[in-house]
């Protein structure tokens, strides 16, 4: 089946495509808010056990305050008693998670008191409330013996990612990409504003990690929609921006924290912010490789004719024409058929097929390397930042934004330089970057926040780029299986990821030192794979086993000028 042929006829990226293509990744934005929203939901301001009812003062090194409220904002834990005494002549010891009664007390001072009787607190706290108005966790507690519950709000939600990635990328596979497009979309939308009303902890959780899963499904299955709509001049650029919506959503997520400071509020404007889709998503024709693929050819002729109208042009392509001859006889008789045939039957290949000789097999986990630091570098860097000094929204929108110009840098290095010397040294700028934060002094903020960035920034464009590269390492017959592989091993990546940023409660750099020493070493790894710029798809094991063994000839300079073809193509369709 030569279904390529389409965009060579009706344009690779022209009015039609770029409709559909700007429309579709607009619910991009969504899923980048439901996957970083967690960072201010589950915000736990400063807080200390809750003591008498009847405090007159407050004592905290040399400061005095009527009221806890008063000396939260300045106040450290570990840094010394918060000392408080009550209309009865009672004094009090407070800290994070204990409160203590001094027994027979001696003036009122905030040196530590030996003779005392110390208890836990039983679920009354104060907070802090100058920054964080309202997050679930002054809503439920979720503090002290209660934290963890707090900490496994993301990772539950990377778990539904990986799940979602699984279910719904079978099923669009099963019954079209415009269906789930849809179903997840409405999903989205109906599961994000129920998080706001979530009447305790475990409902909230159930909740998000729906929302995960269909979050998730739509990421996955708009890849694969708009790659279908998309010719091969501009594939690399539209796959690659899709990244860069998803960044827009992690800027809004910074944006609207920053305004609005109660959880419930916030997630209701962050899940209705991108509705509009849902009033025209209905509208999404299904895409011409899933069509054909089921042998739908009726549909798939009255979508090119309609294709090539709405391009403003006539369309002299018929769906014979992309058959195979020994397709034809039977394609001629369904193009007068409503009726879908199932899916052929093909033979199954193991995961072990990727492993099928020495040379594959130090390929794959490369590959599979290049994968997890890309999914786990990016979201230490978005969840993380918030923790590097400075303020927490500026870094997590600088966080988004940085990646944007990641990857035009990305898009323009690929088609130039070629994919290998693109990510090896995007992997290894990463690895320097962030490992240069150790001898950051600890009272210069925006230098470590400019070196976190520059780690972003790299981490980003070797991300993006793992997917077409994945694809043109690998022959036809495991292509599939080797992107769902790696596919899997990122969502492993992002499940670790809160894990990891939890660890700057030890060393607040210590996330990026992770990630950083991670990326190094496999920027070193990757500089082993077969450079594929210029190269033709293998089909064969053969044909990919024997990549890289040859220098480069003429199809180097062919892929390039292909990439400025499409270069050319895309500022000209921006222009119109």
């Amino acid at each position: 089946m030569t279904v390529e042929r389409i965009f060579d006829e009706i344009g690779h990226f022209k009015r039609f495509q770029a409709c559909l293509y700007f429309a579709a990744a607009f619910q991009v934005i969504a899923c980048g808010i439901h996957y970083l929203a967690s960072v201010f939901l589950v915000q736990t301001p400063n807080f200390v056990c809750g003591g008498p009812g009847n405090i007159t003062e407050v004592l905290y090194g040399n400061l005095t305050a009527s009221s806890l409220e008063d000396i939260l904002p300045i106040f450290k834990a570990g840094t010394g008693p918060l000392v408080v005494t009550t209309g009865g002549g009672e004094q009090w010891q407070l800290s994070r998670c204990h409160s203590a009664t001094r027994i027979n007390p001696q003036p009122f001072t905030d040196t530590l008191y030996t003779n005392k009787t110390v208890k836990a607190c039983e679920g009354t706290f104060v907070y802090d409330l100058t920054e964080v108005h309202q997050s679930i966790v002054t809503d439920w507690d979720l503090v002290c013996e209660k934290e963890w519950l707090a900490k496994l709000c993301q990772p539950t939600f990377m778990l539904g990612v990986l799940i979602g990635a699984l279910v719904f990328g079978d099923l669009a596979d099963r019954i079209g990409r415009v269906k789930i497009m849809m179903f997840t979309s409405l999903c989205q939308f109906v599961f994000g504003v129920s998080v706001a009303f979530s009447g305790n902890y475990y409902i909230f959780v159930v909740l998000r990690f729906l929302l995960a899963m269909v979050s998730s499904g739509y990421l996955v299955v708009v890849f694969v929609y708009v790659t279908e709509f998309t010719g091969i001049k501009v594939r690399t650029w539209t796959s690659m921006h899709v990244h860069a919506v998803f960044a827009v959503g992690i800027m809004v997520v910074a944006l609207t924290g920053y305004l609005v400071r109660v959880w419930w509020i916030y997630q209701i404007i962050l899940s209705t912010c991108t509705s509009p889709f849902l009033l025209f998503c209905w509208k999404f024709p299904e895409t011409p490789f899933y069509l054909m693929a089921r042998g739908r050819y009726k549909d798939a002729q009255a979508l090119l004719d309609r294709m090539a109208r709405f391009n403003g042009l006539e369309c002299r392509l018929k769906v014979e024409d992309l058959l195979e001859p020994e397709e034809r006889e039977n394609g001629t008789a369904l193009l007068g058929q409503e009726k879908e045939r199932p899916a052929p039957s093909e033979k199954k290949l193991s995961i072990l097929s990727l492993f099928g000789s020495w040379r594959m097999a130090g390929r794959t986990c490369t590959v599979w390397s290049i994968w997890f630091i890309g999914s786990l570098g990016y979201y230490v860097f978005s969840l993380g930042s918030v923790n590097l000094g400075g303020n927490q929204y500026i870094n997590l929108f600088l966080a988004g934004a940085v990646e944007i110009p990641s990857y035009l840098v990305g898009c323009f290095a690929m088609d130039r330089i070629g994919r290998k010397k693109t990510c090896a040294p995007a992997l290894l700028l990463a690895g320097v970057a962030c490992m240069l934060i150790i001898v950051v002094p600890a009272d210069i903020d925006a230098l470590a926040i400019a070196l976190c960035m520059i780690g972003k920034f790299a981490i980003a464009i070797a991300f993006g780029l793992i997917y077409l590269y994945t694809c043109e390492l690998y022959p036809t017959i495991i292509r599939s299986l080797a992107v769902g592989s790696g596919s899997m091993i990122c969502r492993v990546g992002s499940v670790v990821a809160p894990f990891c940023v939890y660890l700057a409660d030890y060393w607040i750099y210590l996330p990026q030192l992770i990630v950083g020493i991670l990326a190094f070493i496999i920027g070193v790894l990757t500089l082993l794979l077969p450079e594929t710029l210029g190269r033709p798809l293998t089909t064969t094991l053969e044909e990919a086993e024997a990549l890289g063994r040859e220098p480069i000839k003429t199809n180097s300079t062919l892929g390039h000028n292909d990439a400025e073809d499409g270069l050319e193509m895309n500022q000209h369709e921006a222009k119109d």
